[in-house]
């Protein structure tokens, strides 16, 4: 499905982060190659006729204006109030749009990794490494491209003014239709889960440069010099058929140290808090303006639960069902502390960075209660 009059593609000029070719001297990612990668590979999603498509963008933008003020009440967080409307989008824009996200957030990590004193890698490797990086990242971002919803892109390589609510229109009327709900009640469903993480993220602006900061330091720390890109490449052969598991680690579980392992737990509790946070809320608001809410989530879980062997194989080997699991345990916590104090108290969780939860705290929120409130 290609939406009529789509929202562009952002424009990437040659010297922009997201353009990096073969020839760029830092080139890490072949980010041009990725974004060629991506919209080669991602199919156009469902055929729907020109007055349908016009008929789904209207009301995926209108739903997404119609969800942000009974979610910001509900959240009981304030917003500015001249936020942009939510850009309603292809697979391919959408593509697009994380490729010059990902560049923004990898890029300066790329830069210092390329430099490192006595770890610089040859300049061909470089450039081989940038060729296959990008043919990696496009190939992914393919995947994701047909099953992402919805997205509140945080732009790390601009500034918070351009953050921005993505609807990704033809997954959102492929996944309607495959579940037979009605189309109204869905898209403004899926609004009011995306439009808690806007909500999260503009009332709280500080969030934004420390998970750009946080994952600036994580890939810092996970970015490899020679000698253990070796070691990790071994690393993965032999343990390769375990991230392939149930439960497995995933690839990043492989070839990670027990430090960085506590990295990445401080990043996926925030993501926890967020993914969870957005789920109560849509639950909180649904009953209340989605007339078939209860028969909306209960086809959607079961559709989370029945994919097919070969999704279920790249979202084991991608760590996707730790995503999964996010929402789960994120709104367990959420709910566990609302329950005990209440949402005003419960807000405290966005004054600084150190009320946020702990890995530990999720799983427990009474220790959260206990540190934050006493």
């Amino acid at each position: 499905m290609t939406p009529p009059s789509p929202t562009p593609s952002p424009s990437v000029p040659a010297s922009s982060p997201g353009a990096g070719g073969a020839d760029a001297p830092r080139a890490f990612v072949d980010w041009g190659l990725a974004r060629s990668t991506a919209r080669r590979l991602t199919p156009s999603g469902p055929a729907v006729s020109r007055d349908d498509a016009a008929r789904a963008v209207a009301e995926l933008r209108e739903a997404a204006a119609r969800a942000h003020g009974p979610v910001a009440e509900t959240a009981r967080l304030h917003t500015p109030a001249d936020l942009p409307p939510a850009m309603i989008v292809d697979r391919g824009t959408w593509a697009d749009v994380n490729i010059t996200s990902f560049s923004g957030l990898m890029d300066p990590v790329v830069a210092r990794l390329v430099d490192r004193p006595g770890h610089a890698m040859p300049r061909p490797m470089r450039k081989a490494g940038g060729t296959i990086s990008g043919v990696e990242v496009g190939t992914l971002l393919s995947f994701m491209a047909t099953k992402v919803l919805g997205q509140y892109d945080i732009a790390p390589a601009v500034g918070l003014e351009d953050a921005r609510l993505l609807l990704v229109a033809p997954n959102v009327v492929d996944a309607e239709r495959t579940m037979g709900v009605d189309p109204t009640d869905f898209r403004l469903w899926v609004c009011l889960h995306e439009e808690t993480h806007r909500v999260q993220f503009t009332a709280n602006p500080w969030l934004r440069e420390y998970m750009i900061g946080r994952s600036r330091h994580l890939l810092d720390e996970l970015a490899p010099d020679l000698d253990t890109l070796r070691d990790r490449l071994g690393t993965l052969v032999r343990g390769a058929s375990d991230a392939f598991k149930e439960g497995g680690p995933g690839l990043v579980g492989l070839v990670t140290t027990p430090e960085q392992r506590q990295h990445i737990d401080e990043v996926t509790a925030l993501m926890s808090l967020l993914e969870g946070h957005a789920d109560v809320v849509m639950d909180d608001v649904g009953p209340r303006i989605v007339p078939t809410v209860t028969e909306i989530r209960s086809l959607f879980e079961q559709r989370r639960d029945g994919l097919g062997p070969v999704d279920v194989l790249l979202r084991r080997l991608l760590g996707l069902e730790a995503k999964m699991r996010q929402y789960r345990e994120g709104a367990a916590f959420v709910r566990g502390v609302v329950d005990r104090v209440g949402v005003d108290d419960f807000n405290a969780v966005w004054t600084s960075p150190e009320t946020l939860p702990t890995a530990a705290e999720i799983a427990d929120p009474q220790r959260w209660i206990a540190r934050v409130h006493g």
